[in-house]
């Protein structure tokens, strides 16, 4: 019942997104309705068959002990549902899967498709994906990007680069998967924390790290810390 209420909470509230995608959510709604339904029927009709049980026996030690169980479990659950506040995926989940994964990219032929797209309205998928493909240098002339996400650091070279990140979500976040860009700027530490979001912009070059696996980054002309938008994944 508590996992009823908080499907329908989040969905009255805006914040299902955080966990399925939007396709999903009218689907969502109809059967917690339909799942509560069939819980309060199944109450009232247990009632009854409680009260003649206690007419006839006394709760044993073990009987005791499973519904001490049981309530523990129900406020444990009860605070993890109602009581936090709802929370995004970020570097803790993206460092368990694999960052710019196949999973995560885009198809060859929609990335074929996005090399004579405008760069302008790329997003940090289709960035990703195309960096993900390989292309030279020379690709990325004259190109500019503006990219919105989470501060996530790169494992090989933490002090100089960082991703700009999001999780592409199919489903839900069971299956969601990092996506990111990876971007040169030494000390950015001393400005940005971990997981916080941020917005770059800047054209593209071969990265001047030398620990960094990665051989295109962004260089910035600006990074600013902004607010977590209220979809933080992409689809």
């Amino acid at each position: 019942m508590i996992g009823i209420v908080a499907t329908v909470w989040l969905g009255v509230t805006g914040q299902l997104g955080l966990y399925i995608h939007p396709r999903y959510f009218a689907f969502a709604i109809i059967m917690a309705v339909v799942a509560a339904a069939v819980v309060i029927v199944s109450f009232a009709l247990s009632a009854d068959d409680e009260h003649a049980l206690h007419d006839h026996e006394t709760e044993s030690g073990p009987k005791r002990l499973w519904g001490a169980a049981s309530v523990i479990v129900i406020m444990a659950s009860a605070t993890a549902l109602l009581i936090l506040p709802p929370a995004t995926l970020t570097t803790t989940t993206l460092e368990q899967r694999d960052l710019n994964g196949s999973a995560a990219a885009l198809t060859e032929e929609a990335s074929i498709e996005l090399t004579g797209g405008d760069a302008s309205k790329f997003s940090v998928k289709e960035w990703a994906s195309l960096l993900r493909q390989g292309a030279g240098p020379e690709f990325y002339a004259g190109k500019k990007a503006r990219l919105t996400g989470f501060v996530t650091p790169d494992k090989d070279d933490p002090e100089n680069v960082f991703y700009v990140a999001r999780f592409v979500v199919t489903h839900c976040v069971v299956d969601a998967q990092p996506v990111g860009v990876p971007v040169y700027r030494p000390g950015w530490q001393n400005e940005f924390a971990r997981d916080s979001w941020v917005d770059a912009s800047g054209g593209f070059a071969v990265n001047p790290s030398v620990a960094s696996s990665e051989g295109i980054v962004l260089i910035p002309e600006g990074v600013a810390a902004v607010k977590q938008p209220q979809q933080p994944y992409v689809y």
